[in-house]
C-alpha cells in the first residue's frame, strides 16, 4: 500500500522527461502518470512510501530547474486518489454528482484527497490537464450530504490557492448523464 503521492510540475516537456527520469532513478517510487499535457507542460507523478517520494520529487525540483512551475507531496494519500487519475474507478452504485475545478492541477489532487477523507463518497474521474488548458477536474458520487461535505473540504483548498473555477452538486443527475462520465 502506497502512503504517499507527489508531483512536479513543468513548463518544458524536454526538461520534464529528463526530471522524471532523475526522480525514478533516485528513489524506489512508481509513476502514476508522467506525460505532457496542455498547454505544453509536463507532469510527473509518483507514489510510494513517504521517504521515497520526498526523495524523487526532490530530485525532480532540483532537475526541473527553472522549468519548475509547481510540486507537492502529499503523505498518508487516500487510497482512491490513484485509480481516479488513472480513470479506472467504475461506481458501486451512482447517487449524487460533485464536479470541482481547479486552475491548477496541483491544488485538484490536494483538494480531492480532502474530499475523499471528508465524507463517503466514491471517486470517479480525477482528470489532470489533457484537452483542459492545464486545468483539472474531479468528478464523484455518493449521498447528496456526503457529496456537498466533500465539495466544501476540497474546495475551501482550493480557493486558498486563488484556483478555484467552479464546483457544482447535482443532487439526482439525469440517468442519461451517468455513461458521459465514465
Amino acid at each position: 500500500m502506497y502512503r504517499a503521492i507527489g508531483m512536479i510540475e513543468l513548463s518544458s516537456i524536454a526538461r520534464g522527461i529528463y526530471a522524471a527520469d532523475l526522480m525514478l532513478k533516485t528513489a524506489y517510487v512508481d509513476v502514476v502518470s508522467a506525460t505532457s499535457v496542455c498547454p505544453g507542460k509536463y507532469i510527473a507523478i509518483v507514489h510510494g512510501d513517504v521517504a521515497a517520494v520526498e526523495s524523487s520529487i526532490s530530485a525532480g525540483i532540483e532537475a526541473a530547474g527553472e522549468y519548475l512551475i509547481d510540486s507537492f507531496i502529499l503523505p498518508n494519500v487516500h487510497p482512491a486518489v490513484f485509480p481516479a487519475i488513472t480513470a479506472t474507478t467504475m461506481p458501486d452504485k451512482t447517487g449524487a454528482l460533485g464536479i470541482m475545478e481547479s486552475f491548477s492541477m496541483s491544488s485538484m489532487i490536494i483538494a480531492a484527497d480532502a474530499a475523499l477523507k471528508a465524507a463517503d463518497i466514491q471517486a470517479l474521474e480525477l482528470r489532470l490537464g489533457r484537452g483542459l488548458s492545464g486545468k483539472a477536474y474531479f468528478t464523484f458520487t455518493g449521498d447528496v450530504a456526503a457529496v456537498q461535505a466533500s465539495v466544501e473540504a476540497g474546495k475551501t483548498l482550493i480557493i486558498e490557492k486563488g484556483l478555484l473555477v467552479d464546483v457544482e452538486v447535482i443532487p439526482s443527475p439525469s440517468d442519461k448523464l451517468w455513461p458521459t462520465l465514465f
